[in-house]
C-alpha cells in the first residue's frame, strides 16, 4: 500500500518506497501500483531514481499532467531532500555549482571542466543538520533537476553518499542515503501553495540523526 499524503480530482502526493521505480510499464512500477490502489489512470510528473524513496506528486488527468510538468521545468516546485553523507563538508552550508556529464549508455554522470555537447549546468544548495562520527546530514535544496545530480556533486568533492556504491560509497549496510522528504507547488489550477513532508524511515543510517531531522 502506496501511502497517499494529499489526494485530489487532479493530481496526489504520495511517498514513493525505496527500490520502487517512479516511472515505466512494469506492473512493480509507481503509476501502476497507484492505478490499482485507487482505481484510475495515474500519469508521472517527475523523476526519482528507484534506490532513492520519499515524496513525489502524480497526475491524475492526462491534462493536468502538462501543467504540472510544466512546474517542475520552470523551476516552480520546490523540492528538498536530505542525504547522509560520507565525510564532512568544509562549510555548513555552501551552493554547489558544477557542469554534468550524463553517459546514458553507462546511466552516470561526471563532473566536468567544460561545456559541450551533452553537457548542463547543474546547482543547488544545501544545510548541514547534523554530524555522527565520520558521518554528516544534511538538507538539501535543488535548483535543477540533473540525472544522478546531488550524488554526483557531492561525490566529486570527496563526499559520496552512504550506500552509493556506483558513486564511490563502500558502505554494504543501506541503500543510497537519499530521501525526497520535502515538495512545494501552487495548485494547478487554482494557484493555491501546498507543501508536503515526510521525514525518511526510522532505520539505519536516518535513526543516527533522530535529533537533527528536520520537525
Amino acid at each position: 500500500m502506496i501511502e497517499i499524503l494529499k489526494e485530489t480530482a487532479r493530481y496526489l502526493v504520495c511517498v514513493k518506497p525505496v527500490g520502487t521505480a517512479a516511472q515505466g510499464t512494469q506492473q512493480e512500477a509507481m503509476p501502476q501500483l497507484l492505478s490499482a490502489q485507487l482505481g484510475c489512470g495515474i500519469f508521472p510528473v517527475h523523476r526519482l531514481d528507484q534506490t532513492v524513496g520519499g515524496v513525489m506528486v502524480y497526475s491524475r488527468r492526462p491534462a493536468v499532467t502538462g501543467k504540472l510538468t510544466g512546474l517542475v521545468s520552470q523551476r516552480q516546485m520546490e523540492k528538498e531532500y536530505l542525504a547522509v553523507l560520507t565525510g564532512h563538508p568544509q562549510l555548513p552550508a555552501d551552493t554547489l555549482t558544477d557542469l554534468l556529464f550524463r553517459d546514458a549508455k553507462c546511466n552516470k554522470s561526471y563532473v566536468v571542466s567544460r561545456m559541450r555537447k551533452g553537457v548542463r549546468e547543474a546547482s543547488l544548495s544545501y544545510e548541514e543538520l547534523g554530524r555522527a562520527d565520520a558521518l554528516s546530514l544534511v538538507c538539501i535544496r535543488l535548483h535543477t533537476g540533473r540525472t544522478h545530480q546531488i550524488r554526483v556533486q557531492f561525490s566529486s568533492r570527496g563526499l559520496p553518499l552512504l550506500g552509493d556504491r556506483r558513486y564511490g560509497s563502500r558502505d554494504e549496510q543501506c541503500r543510497t542515503a537519499l530521501w525526497s522528504w520535502k515538495l512545494s507547488f501552487r495548485h494547478p489550477v487554482t494557484g493555491k501553495p501546498l507543501t508536503c513532508t515526510h521525514l525518511p524511515p526510522d532505520e539505519y543510517p536516518w535513526n543516527l540523526f533522530q535529533e537533527n531531522l528536520p520537525k
